[in-house]
């Protein structure tokens, strides 16, 4: 049986990664998550294109087909386009690969591994090809719920450094990118404690990316917990009454 919430975390997780979606890219495949749902995840379902539009709130109908598509194309589901205006097209969501390890708060495993081996859009990797027209060739689009890097020249990529040198430096960098000493001193901790491998027991690679990806994890770990306070504060804001009211006030 399907578990909900871990193929929810599968594709937030894929989503992370894949610079090629917008906003709408997600706000459609939620709507069909959510029609995959209510179909109890069957393996293929049939959608009407107008309910989809007003859940994910899409106006235009070449933007709903453009989008549809280019999720069909980047593996995120089969589109069956159907042309026959009494039958809605048919949808097989991809399932994208789930993982059982525990809750573990920020720190996740899986979201460690792609860190390892994700690189910006903005930042080339080394020995990439660079075509005539002068655009760099990225290779580390998610495939299957993965990132890739490319094999092209792996052996010229030594500038990683796979560890800090010592405890000072992950404390200069955390300060550079505007976060405490209390924060750098647990990342410093954790990865001390693991002989700075990953949770597989693989060497690391490049710990600033990890590190990275530690302060993206805190970042919205505390927006979490301020809203969660921000909820409660409201709550029992209303819940309180007062002996001295002023009954003469008009409403």
């Amino acid at each position: 049986m399907m578990n909900y919430i871990k193929l929810l975390n599968a594709a937030f997780e894929k989503f992370y990664f894949d610079d090629r979606l917008n906003p709408t890219h997600i706000s459609l495949y939620m709507a069909l998550f959510q029609e995959w749902n209510s179909s109890r995840f069957i393996d293929e379902f049939y959608v009407n294109r107008r309910d989809l539009m007003r859940v994910a709130k899409i106006g235009s109908k070449s933007t709903y087909h453009r989008c549809i598509k280019e999720l069909d194309a980047w593996d995120y589901l089969s589109y069956f386009p159907s042309n026959n205006p009494y039958k809605g097209s048919k949808i097989k969501m991809s399932i994208i690969g789930t993982s059982d390890e525990p809750d573990m708060g920020r720190y996740n495993p899986t979201l460690e591994q792609l860190a390892e081996q994700y690189h910006p859009i903005r930042e080339p990797l080394v020995g990439q090809h660079h075509p005539t027209n002068g655009q760099v060739v990225y290779q580390h689009r998610p495939i299957g719920g993965q990132a890739l890097v490319s094999t092209i020249n792996n052996t010229k990529q030594e500038n990683n450094i796979k560890q800090p040198k010592g405890w000072q430096a992950v404390f200069d960098f955390f300060i550079e990118k505007s976060f405490d000493a209390d924060e750098a001193k647990k990342f410093f901790a954790h990865y001390e404690t693991h002989n700075w491998q990953t949770s597989d027991g693989k060497e690391i690679r490049d710990w600033r990316a990890l590190a990275k990806n530690w302060m993206d994890r805190t970042e919205l770990f505390n927006q979490e917990n301020k809203s969660n306070l921000k909820q409660a504060s409201q709550i029992k804001d209303n819940l309180r009454t007062t002996k001295n009211k002023d009954y003469g006030q008009p409403l």
